[in-house]
């Protein structure tokens, strides 16, 4: 019979994934911008954003308000490494004339009870953070702020709604704290749920959700912050309390909805509102049992048709008495006990009747609060992208630890709706009170923590002062190494490349290419027409340079790139032919000629002995003789900087400067003849490869170096050398950043503290890996597979402190290359005598190609420093091979010109 009454409130399992479906559903609404207005399920920020890591320590208040008590609790938490805590509490009244008084009165009453609290535990005179237990829909804007959106469990005071809690009690506190010297700083407000989650999750690091199932009802849980649209910012994540307790306020589960539902909400305080919380939780769980009982008696079903007061007064039937009958154990004693104090003197049957209708009535419950928690399971699990996941919910409440049925129904209704989570349910402990202790300790951790990492990265940060500065001693580097009497000790050199003009698109023929400058070696054959079918044809192949020839001798790294030219030769079928060649050769090199190099010194990781101060032509053609098997001619040894410039001048005749940002760093520009004092001769101009990586060699950007260049630089292969080069180019980079992750590890805000074995490893943390971490379509759960890649096993916390660690670094390295570039435009534009300059700069290297942000700040940079230059920026197309066969068309043009 009563099955056959309450059929209804019997859900099966496909009602139930119904029910998560709609659920997940609501919580999309609600984390929308545009949705969120409308959504019933607020799914509203708490602004906590970081879980307990076990390094919390100290002493910490809290105020808890929202059950039928309000409690004051003392918490110490130790850093003992056992993450143990101590809470002594005092619970105080809520008396009605309070919770449904005005505001004033409401907040002077939690200051009287935390003022004699703290006289109890001899605490007046300290200085304690304290956190706020607010267990009511608050919308946050920060950790320490919250707007009171609605009264619910019997509260109704009167000047709350839409102020911030959060102030009214700082005035509450401010009263006091002259006359009774207190001094208490409110750092964070807290929801009774999240406060669930942080309790628990200071005794498991898993877990990530908080359950509230007593007198109301309401989750929480971690989600990620690139969906939560309602705050800025992408990187890491948020707890976002759901209060779930409104689901179906929109008529979402009007099917669902029993008369009896029906009736309990239209008698409620709140009629339409939290209908959800009005089928679950214990507040209104006795009262829907009294409904039932009522109209089954009325019906006759019970009770002989007699209907006794009791059954006719509204919350007679409480939550305590539905657990009670449903301990099956003490079989029907319990409710034929009950029935009989509230005047029912129930049959057997009554009794067997009366204890079904509490199941079905506490199972549904049971069954409600499974289906939407899994959805929150389900929506952790997918927003981690794992087939199978393992988590932990942090639960409280008195429905859940009282009643002697409901955990076990809830767990297994869960289980069975998500088998794909594996579920741990860990029973809080005084949640609230230590929850919002631990929330207020976890943010006044990441306050300390915050000022440490501000002031390790406070150094890279270069105000436009200092790039200023950066930009002038440039300037003047470039004028001592353009100078005669200075050029010997100037440390950036200004080499003359020989390379007197640019494409003027009349170019054409075949032309071979070489191309050394990092671990690869490149043979190109490049046909270039002229006329109206102009264009450029490519063909070449790649070459590995092994470590071993790269730090050999220079007679096995010579005969290396020549046994490569000969098989690229014989690949292409032209051994016989005595092509015109250029070399590219990406090395400082004093040139006395186009054709003549002399290597001034290694740079990028290459050591081969015997070949600084020599001259690289004589040495390739000596290995070519060796050989004697074909013959080339050598016309033009070439820098992969100038080659970038001619690739791009060949498309805009407006290029006049070079720049590479990649393994290296290096610019070169066209300079009139006339200023370049080491080069006979007044007319025309000459480009000159500046070699601007030795820029602060001679310590005059000393200033701006931190401890980090310096670990890099005593590291590297050159230590003293290249120091610019070491701050901006892709090669270094990631070991500026290898150096701060390790600093930042010591001081234990990285990484638990422990600096693992791959972090040690010099070179592991490579520059394609900040461009990875750095690209905004990135989210930080990719972040944190990178670094598992690395073997580092970081937490989301870590994750969003590499991330920004990449981004200063890098940041850094793009503002010093355009302060330095901005020296260059700035001369070009005195060179010409104009008020504004127009140029083009020709650009190549992964760093400005493949960094996501890279190439952006370097043009703002340039832009802000040299404000009279507009500076176009294009992208090379093979700079080094392209490059390299347009100089030696353009220099057999020249000379053929030369001999008419």
């Amino acid at each position: 019979q009563v099955d056959r009454y309450l059929y209804h409130m019997r859900l099966s399992d496909d009602v139930l994934l119904d029910v998560m479906a709609r659920f997940q559903a609501e919580m999309v609404k609600g984390l929308g911008r545009d949705t969120n207005p409308t959504a019933t399920v607020k799914m509203l920020p708490s602004f906590v954003r970081s879980l307990p890591d076990g390094s919390e320590k100290g002493d910490f208040l809290a105020v808890d308000l929202g059950g039928s008590q309000f409690r004051a609790h003392q918490v110490k938490v130790f850093d003992d490494g056992k993450q143990s805590s101590q809470l002594e509490s005092k619970f105080y009244p809520t008396p009605k004339e309070v919770i449904q008084g005005n505001g004033a009165e409401l907040f002077d009453y939690i200051a009287d009870c935390l003022l004699d609290f703290m006289e109890t535990k001899n605490l007046k005179h300290k200085k304690l953070p304290l956190g706020f237990t607010f267990s009511f829909p608050c919308k946050q804007t920060k950790l320490e702020e919250g707007i009171l959106l609605a009264w619910t469990k019997h509260f109704k005071v009167r000047g709350v709604q839409d102020t911030d809690v959060v102030s009214s009690l700082r005035k509450a506190l401010q009263k006091h704290k002259a006359s009774f010297d207190i001094d208490v700083d409110v750092l964070a407000l807290v929801n009774d749920t999240v406060g669930t989650m942080m309790t628990c999750g200071y005794d498991d690091q898993r877990c990530e959700v908080g359950l509230i199932i007593g007198t109301g009802t309401n989750a929480c849980y971690m989600e990620e912050m690139r969906h939560i649209d309602l705050v800025e910012g992408d990187e890491g994540r948020m707890c976002i309390n759901t209060e779930w307790g409104a689901f179906g306020d929109d008529g979402a589960l009007d099917d669902l909805r029993t008369e009896f539902d029906r009736e309990l909400d239209l008698g409620s305080l709140n009629p339409g509102k939290q209908l959800f919380e009005k089928m679950i939780s214990s507040l209104y769980l006795g009262e829907l049992v009294r409904l039932i009982l009522l109209k089954m008696t009325k019906e006759g079903l019970l009770f002989n048709g007699k209907v006794s007061t009791a059954l006719l007064t509204k919350g007679k039937i409480e939550m305590k008495h539905v657990s009670a009958m449903e301990k099956y154990k003490e079989g029907l004693s319990n409710t034929k006990e009950i029935l009989t104090e509230l005047n029912l003197f129930p049959s057997e049957e009554d009794c067997v009747a009366v204890q079904h209708v509490c199941t079905i009535v506490s199972f549904r419950s049971a069954n409600l609060c499974a289906a939407a928690l899994a959805a929150i399971l389900t929506r952790l699990r997918e927003n981690k992208k794992l087939l199978r996941m393992r988590t932990t919910v942090g639960i409280d409440g008195g429905l859940y630890k009282t009643h002697p049925q409901y955990a076990k129904r809830l767990h297994k209704v869960v289980r069975r709706l998500v088998p794909t989570c594996d579920v741990r349910f860990l029973l809080s402990v005084s949640g609230s009170g230590r929850g919002a202790a631990m929330v207020t300790a976890v943010a006044h951790r990441l306050a300390a923590q915050r000022q440490r990492i501000d002031a390790t990265l406070a150094p890279f940060l270069l105000p436009l002062g200092i790039l200023r500065e950066v930009k002038h001693k440039m300037r003047a580097e470039l004028e001592y190494g353009l100078k005669r009497e200075t050029q010997a000790n100037a440390t950036v050199k200004m080499l003359p490349t020989y390379v007197c003009g640019t494409p003027d698109g009349t170019e054409k023929g075949k032309f071979l290419a070489l191309d050394l400058g990092g671990t690869n070696f490149r043979v190109l054959l490049v046909k270039i027409k002229s006329g109206r079918r102009r264009s450029v044809q490519i063909y070449n192949k790649i070459f590995a340079i092994p470590l071993e020839i790269m730090q050999g001798t220079g007679e096995e790294l010579f005969d290396h790139i020549v046994q490569c030219i000969a098989d690229f030769l014989e690949y292409m079928g032209i051994k016989g032919a005595r092509l015109p060649l250029g070399f590219t050769f990406s090395f400082p090199c004093r040139q006395a000629s186009i054709d003549k190099g002399t290597l001034v010194g290694w740079t990028k990781g290459f050591k081969a002995t015997d070949c600084e101060g020599e001259d690289v032509v004589d040495m390739l053609r000596e290995a070519i003789r060796r050989r004697n098997e074909f013959d080339l001619d050598i016309v033009a040894v070439v820098n992969d900087t100038v080659g970038t410039m001619m690739t791009c001048g060949y498309e805009d005749p407006n290029c006049e400067i070079g720049l590479i940002a990649g393994t290296g760093s290096n610019v070169c520009y066209m300079e009139d003849m006339k200023n370049i004092e080491i080069v006979e001769g007044n007319e025309g101009k000459m480009c000159i490869n500046t070699e601007w990586g030795a820029f602060g060699d001679n310590g005059c950007i000393d200033n701006i170096r931190t401890k980090y260049d310096k670990e890099v630089d005593e590291g590297s292969l050159n230590p003293g050398k290249q120091r610019y080069e070491k701050m901006t180019s892709g090669m270094y980079l990631g070991e500026i950043v290898r150096q701060i992750l390790i600093d930042l590890t010591k001081q234990g805000l990285l990484f638990r503290g422990h600096i693992s074995e791959s972090l040690r490893k010099r070179g592991i943390f490579e520059t394609k890996f900040l461009s990875q971490i750095e690209s905004d379509r990135l989210a930080l759960l990719q972040v944190r597979r990178i670094l598992q890649q690395l073997g580092l096993d970081s937490t989301c916390d870590d994750s969003i402190i590499v991330k920004e660690v990449c981004g200063v670094v890098s940041r850094r390295a793009a503002r010093l290359c355009g302060a330095g570039l901005a020296a260059i435009v700035e001369k070009k534009r005195e060179n010409r005598g104009v008020e504004r300059l127009q140029i083009t700069v020709g650009v190549d290297g992964t760093l400005y190609k493949l960094h996501p942000h890279f190439s952006r700040v370097l043009r703002e940079t340039v832009k802000e420093l040299a404000p009279q230059c507009d500076v176009t920026f294009m992208l090379s197309e093979d700079g080094s091979g392209k490059g390299a066969a347009l100089i030696t068309a353009v220099a057999k043009r020249l000379h053929n010109v030369g001999q008419k």
